[in-house]
């Protein structure tokens, strides 16, 4: 159970409310940690004549996370609230072939944008306009770097976007 400090100040709504919003902004917080080893991992993973573009496009993916979790872990600390020590769940399916990784990383990449879209929600019903903007600059970049993966996904000539995960 989380534990705040005396000093915590209470927002517009009660503890409850900001306890879910906390609860949430850590679940961000080791989604995007998961992301980093995930995309650590991949990096490492690839093999083939396009290898050093998209380990390039991994490891920037790896650090992206990190400075993502790591502006989660803030708004946790400015809540009042304890950054969680977790990491996101990881799957190992040992498929390494660049198709099969970029829809794990598509999968993952959806999962994350639904958390930050019901940080969203928890903020706006909070009227907790920083967090709300917040997660709506999230929102944006996630939605770029999902579509970022989805074109890579297409063989070369789609414009629909993918759908065969």
């Amino acid at each position: 159970m989380l534990t705040l400090p005396l000093f915590t100040p209470i927002l517009i709504g009660g503890l409850e409310k900001k306890l879910k919003i906390i609860d949430k902004l850590n679940q961000i917080m080791e989604l995007e940690l998961a992301g980093v080893v995930r995309y650590t991992h991949y990096s490492l993973m690839i093999y083939g004549y396009n290898r050093i573009p998209i380990v390039s496009w991994m490891k920037s993916n790896a650090m992206e996370g990190l400075e993502h979790a790591h502006r989660a872990g803030e708004m946790v600390t400015l809540l009042g609230g304890h950054p969680s020590l977790k990491i996101g769940p990881l799957l190992e399916t040992e498929n390494h072939d660049i198709g099969n990784i970029m829809r794990e990383s598509l999968t993952h990449e959806k999962e994350a944008l639904a958390c930050y879209y019901d940080l969203m929600k928890l903020a706006a019903e909070e009227n907790n306009v920083l967090i709300e903007e917040y997660a709506r600059e999230m929102i944006s970049c996630e939605e770029l770097h999902l579509d970022e993966v989805d074109k890579m996904l297409r063989k070369p000539g789609d414009i629909e976007q993918f759908s065969g995960i």
